[in-house]
């Protein structure tokens, strides 16, 4: 008499692969939790970086210089019509020393600038 032993287990080999497939199921969501913590430690410990900007001298003298020529007073269009027609007459004359001066101190500006 032979005995079958594959029937011996009945509805159990059944139950024993339920247990099995919620056993994995339970494994796959723990390690999607700790896959999860993991990154959320890693984005915590981490320092958020901010956007930074520094200038280079240059760059900071000429953001001066475009200061200081947006605060000075426009162009006096009266004064240039004036000297205008005034050269065209032939009218206008030029005062060397006063130019040279005004051009030394054009000079000096510049340099106290840059």
């Amino acid at each position: 008499m032979a005995l079958d032993i594959n029937k011996l287990a009945g509805n159990h080999s059944q139950q024993l692969d339920k247990l099995k497939s919620q056993a994995q199921s339970k494994t796959d969501q723990v390690k999607q939790q700790n896959v999860q913590q993991q990154a959320q430690t890693a984005a915590q410990a981490k320092p958020e970086a901010k956007d930074s900007v520094s200038l280079t001298q240059q760059a900071q003298q000429l953001h001066n210089i475009r200061e200081k020529l947006n605060n000075t007073s426009s162009v006096n269009q009266e004064k240039v019509e004036s000297i205008r027609k005034a050269i065209a007459a032939g009218e206008y004359k030029v005062d060397p020393d006063k130019l040279a001066a005004n051009l030394a101190k054009f000079e000096g500006d510049l340099e106290k600038i840059f």
